[in-house]
């Protein structure tokens, strides 16, 4: 059986519809439905049972459960506005431990979500610690557990993967609210008003022109499975797409991609402006100094681990999405 943590969730739903995708069915999914529109993103998914967190840490505790095949751990708090500590890092770096330890004596690999927060306001964003500098507690609690993975790694006992997720957008992320994808907001903004709102220019950036590196949740459940299948690989990874492009570019995917279901011609940036379609907004104060203006993931390390397969660009990826939105959309 294979457990997938967080699995109701946005990216452990489609890492569960992955598996299912290849014939996996014998799944456990664990996750907290206190949220409970969550249990949509699992309605067309196979699994075998579903475990309340509380419900499985108890049990694991206990030593109810002999083996797995492996645990794809996604579940964590990953609001980055989140300031209780104590909550944090019981979520994200507890609970993690706690799966880690079981998994190295139980000899089962574990697959982990990290996250690029834990690079701050740098510029570089390579798999060092000289790069590493969290500006939030959330960052923290994934940055301390990264170093907690390294100090195990020399003496592993089975196969161990950190993925330093950047800006992750995509299918089954609606009940995320304010944390959902920016590419999500601007299909919701387009829809209600007919225009998108970007943040003006800060940090010596143009209006809209902050840039992050942003990957579709297809790359991110293509490259779980590419090491779930080989088991030998180990190590904590950026993944990213290696490409920064500006909030402009995804404004642009999401209208030019509405505009085409209409069958209108797709317009660039400047005419967006021209006609209103595109609206800046006052950069908040609030987010002054804790805000990631350029994020961009050194792929290196996951090259030369051997994963080749291109990414989506925000072109491609948000046009798949924006589709994807369209139908769940018309089945209500």
């Amino acid at each position: 059986m294979i457990v997938v943590t967080g699995g109701a969730g946005f990216i452990g739903a489609n890492i569960v519809k992955a598996l299912n995708r290849r014939g996996e069915e014998n799944i456990l999914v664990v996750d907290d439905l206190t949220a409970g529109d969550k249990f949509r993103n699992l309605v067309d998914c196979e699994i075998a049972d579903y475990l309340d967190r509380e419900d499985f840490l108890k049990r694991l505790r206990d030593g109810a459960f002999k083996k797995f095949k492996a645990v794809l751990h996604q579940g964590a708090c990953s609001d980055t506005m989140e300031h209780n500590g104590e909550y944090m890092m019981r979520n994200n770096f507890e609970y993690s431990k706690t799966l880690l330890h079981f998994c190295q004596t139980k000899r089962v690999p574990f697959l982990y979500a990290s996250s690029a927060a834990v690079y701050g306001g740098g510029k570089e964003f390579r798999e060092d610690r000289e790069c590493e500098a969290p500006l939030n507690v959330y960052g923290y609690s994934k940055f301390l557990f990264d170093q907690y993975v390294r100090r195990v790694l020399p003496k592993k006992t089975a196969q161990i993967v950190g993925f330093r997720y950047f800006n992750v957008y995509g299918d089954r992320e609606s009940h995320k609210g304010r944390m959902a994808s920016v590419a999500f907001h601007h299909f919701n903004q387009f829809r209600q008003t007919g225009r998108v709102k970007l943040f003006e220019g800060n940090d010596g950036y143009g209006p809209g022109e902050q840039r992050r590196d942003f990957i579709s949740v297809e790359d991110i459940a293509a490259v779980n499975l590419f090491f779930l299948d080989r088991p030998k690989k180990s190590g904590v990874f950026n993944l990213g797409t290696g490409r920064a492009q500006p909030f402009n570019d995804i404004a642009c995917a999401v209208i030019n991609a509405l505009r085409e279901e209409k069958n209108a011609s797709a317009l660039s940036l400047q005419a967006l402006r021209d006609q209103g379609l595109i609206e800046y907004i006052a950069f908040p104060e609030a987010l002054k100094g804790k805000y990631q203006s350029f994020t961009q993931a050194d792929m290196t390390q996951l090259r030369k681990a051997g994963y080749k397969s291109p990414f989506l660009t925000v072109e491609q990826g948000v046009a798949r999405y924006v589709k994807q939105l369209l139908v769940r959309e018309s089945r209500g």
